[in-house]
């Protein structure tokens, strides 16, 4: 990785007049504005389909695409759906939030018209797809489609113990009895697939790459789970032992309780860590840059007895560490990785990033404390380190403003010569741009100033998550033009050649054209 920027945007805040960002005509907008501005990066959310709660961080696959992202528009183009289908939709009124329950409502009749007109035509293609992707898409497709079977209850409600245990006999069994199901869900990915890889392929023409998130937990929900539950710690009949939280801290006097089942790490490595391989894998697809979320984990986790109400009651209990780090980062030498240190960090935790040789992040929110001497400040970000202003986790800077105490926000103000005429989200933008830090991330939300209504998540909170959306226009030549100063002053990205006079391309021209007379 080479000193650089980039920018971290959902895909689903992305303006669309069908309720969610998508892959469609915004998306290469977004493209066309990450390269001019001078950005090399786009870092993404995890895209895999959501479930209860919303949360791209909790989805049914570790594998699969998230159908909300498929663009209309495109399948409107490919006749596979008609204008006055998709907007005889109810999509809502508010441009700038998702509304998930009318996406739910108003999503999968449409696709299941485009699978009946196109199913035929692109047999051939779809099938293609199905081999070069069977590790994984026929375990999620007859998942989703036992799921809706059973109407939506989690596979280990599901009134079938040999289908719940995932026996072969039984797998066969359902497979045919919702033939019709499993190949309309099977379709869904393909077409996710096939727009995801153009728009990657149209990035990698203008020089932008992207960044996307592992997340350390699946789903209990999950066709991950379902599939191949040996590899977590669950009872007899499915359900978790322990499940996955953070510890109480000054933030929340309760802890963090996810509710994720924790991995049998035993298992997995005299497996060879095969799970996390394919994982990984699959992960390359999309992504060419990856950030391990909540990389303390690997270390050590905290685990909540399955049942209780918050997370005061868990235990540490030893990770893997570099047994598997250690696997991951030589079986995928060629790919880079970003490691999400924040939370509680111990000594070994830092120890375990230092033998990793991984970039950590540095989160600028967290710096400026009058009385006290942060390894987030800009001048404490080393090189081999991830520089943001906030992550999605984050309040908007503005947000950050309101909430921030009188004498810390008097410290920040003087270390980052915050001036009226600059502003707090560019004088910050400016700080981050000159740390050493070998990448620097900035939200869009703080490019655009916006305010703390515009946060994508409130972590330890269920509700209203996961919902801002950019409205359209907001991106604009002059707003590139800007961010491309700032990354041109710090050396991260190249300058754009200058633009010769008209009098004097005139005269080369000229000169040349006399050259080929002689």
């Amino acid at each position: 990785m080479e000193r650089s920027s980039g920018i971290l945007m959902p895909m689903t805040s992305l303006p669309s007049p069908y309720g969610v960002g998508t892959m469609g005509k915004e998306a290469f907008r977004f493209v066309d504005f990450l390269a001019a501005a001078g950005q090399k990066y786009w870092q993404l959310l995890p895209l895999g389909p959501t479930g209860y709660g919303d949360s791209p961080y909790s989805s049914t696959s570790s594998f699969a695409g998230n159908p909300y992202l498929i663009d209309l528009d495109l399948l409107i183009e490919e006749g596979l759906l008609t204008q006055e289908e998709v907007d005889a939709v109810d999509w809502g009124t508010d441009p700038a939030r998702t509304d998930y329950g009318r996406l739910y409502e108003g999503r999968y009749p449409l696709l299941r018209k485009a699978f009946e007109r196109g199913r035929e035509a692109l047999r051939a293609e779809v099938e293609a797809f199905r081999q070069e992707n069977a590790g994984w898409l026929e375990n999620y497709t007859l998942y989703t489609a036992v799921k809706a079977h059973f109407e939506m209850k989690s596979w280990n409600a599901w009134p079938d113990e040999g289908i719940r245990r995932h026996q072969p006999e039984a797998v066969r069994r359902y497979q045919e009895l919702l033939r019709d199901e499993v190949e309309f869900y099977r379709f869904v990915q393909f077409l996710f697939f096939r727009q995801w890889k153009a728009l990657k392929a149209y990035a990698q023409e203008k020089g932008v790459l992207f960044i996307g998130d592992i997340p350390i937990y699946v789903a209990m929900d999950s066709a991950d789970i379902w599939a191949e539950p040996q590899f977590f710690q669950l009872d007899s009949d499915g359900f978790p032992k322990e499940v996955a939280g953070v510890p109480p801290d000054p933030f929340t006097a309760d802890g963090q309780l996810w509710g994720n089942p924790l991995y049998d790490w035993e298992k997995m490595k005299a497996d060879g860590y095969g799970w996390w391989i394919r994982r990984i894998e699959g992960a390359t697809k999309l992504f060419d840059v990856l950030r391990i979320d909540h990389f303390r984990g690997m270390e050590s986790y905290w685990a909540v007895p399955y049942g209780d109400t918050t997370a005061k009651n868990g235990k540490w209990r030893q990770g893997p560490g570099m047994s598997l780090v250690g696997v991951l980062t030589s079986w995928f030498h060629g790919t880079s990785f970003i490691a999400e240190d924040l939370g509680y960090l111990t000594p070994e935790v830092r120890q375990l990033l230092k033998d990793s040789g991984l970039p950590g992040m540095r989160v600028m929110e967290f710096a400026f404390d009058a009385h006290g001497e942060s390894d987030y400040l800009p001048h404490r970000c080393n090189e081999n380190s991830v520089c943001y202003l906030g992550t999605h986790d984050n309040d908007t800077v503005r947000g950050w403003l309101e909430t921030t105490g009188e004498e810390d926000l008097d410290f920040a103000r003087r270390y980052m010569h915050i001036t009226p005429d600059e502003g707090w989200n560019w004088g910050m933008i400016r700080s981050g741009m000159a740390t050493s830090s070998v990448l620097f991330v900035v939200q869009m939300q703080d490019l655009l100033e916006l305010d703390g209504s515009a946060r994508m998540n409130r972590p330890g909170s269920d509700s209203g998550n996961w919902q801002w959306r950019m409205l359209p226009g907001a991106v604009t030549e002059d707003l590139a033009a800007k961010l491309r100063l700032y990354t041109e002053t710090f050396r991260r990205t190249e300058p754009l050649p200058a633009e010769k006079p008209e009098n004097e391309t005139a005269a080369e021209e000229t000169e040349a054209d006399g050259e080929k007379t002689e």
